[in-house]
């Protein structure tokens, strides 16, 4: 398998192919809306603006398996990331990434790149870069900031 067999939920619980986004540059994140990592939206959103249109997609994936940190409603999440951040980019229904109801695109993406503690996701904003080709490039810690892989991404555009 590879990541285009997998297909997703997106915010109003659509399935989505991860198909429809072959030939770009993915950056899926898992997100939750009140983590001390949450002002990375911000630097999440500036990489959209400035990369979006030579192929750059950015995938977001709430999540609120760690300290109950993304408990509203995909209306509630949705609403707070586009008034408090302006987000812009693709937003999916809210998943676990680790444990037996995780979802199998991350159960995927975990065991192409393995985290520093392991094959589970540490925290939420966990990264994952892919090339054009669907290839699992990198992952990056929840501590590693936007603005810190944009060369990375520059480099795959």
């Amino acid at each position: 398998m590879n990541i285009y067999d997998y297909q997703v939920k997106d915010a109003k619980g659509n399935l989505v192919s991860m198909e429809s986004f072959q030939g770009k540059t993915l950056l899926i994140v898992n997100t939750a809306t009140g983590c001390g990592f949450t002002p990375q939206y911000q630097g999440l959103q500036e990489l959209y603006d400035r990369y979006q249109n030579q192929g750059l997609e950015i995938l977001d994936f709430p999540c609120n398996q760690f300290a109950n940190q993304a408990p509203g409603t995909m209306e509630e999440i949705q609403s707070f990331c586009q008034l408090r951040y302006n987000t812009t980019f693709p937003i999916f229904s809210k998943i676990d990434v680790n444990g037996d109801n995780a979802d199998p695109l991350f159960v995927y993406l975990k065991s192409q790149k393995k985290g520093i503690i392991g094959n589970n996701i540490k925290w939420n904003f966990t990264k994952f870069l892919i090339d054009k080709n669907g290839t699992v490039i990198n992952r990056f810690s929840p501590t590693t900031t936007p603005q810190k892989i944009e060369d990375k991404i520059k480099e795959l555009l």
